[in-house]
């Protein structure tokens, strides 16, 4: 699989901000990401859309914008990107731990 660029722009206990970039071949696995106690959330802008594929689903979302805003519950439900067939995925992440 091709690498994924983790920019970490603040991280706290309960924050962190990342700019996450996916590159052209990569795919992220269906999964969840327990975490035990608390509520888990995130909040993803796609910053950039590859030209094909990396297309992101969830089992559920609390909501979503133009397919390029999502918030959704990572440690409750399963979610997924396809692989990216060309360019790649560039995004703003911010989870919050509660």
């Amino acid at each position: 699989m091709a690498n994924v660029v983790n920019n970490a722009l603040f991280s706290s206990k309960r924050l962190a901000i990342n700019v996450v970039t996916y590159k052209e071949g990569h795919r992220v696995l269906e999964h969840n990401d327990p975490m035990g106690r608390g509520r888990y959330y995130k909040f993803n802008v796609v910053l950039k859309k590859p030209e094909r594929g990396g297309v992101f689903r969830a089992e559920k979302v609390i909501f979503n914008l133009f397919n390029r805003i999502y918030f959704f519950r990572p440690d409750k439900y399963l979610h997924t990107v396809s692989k990216i067939e060309k360019g790649q995925r560039k995004l703003l992440s911010i989870a919050l731990y509660i």
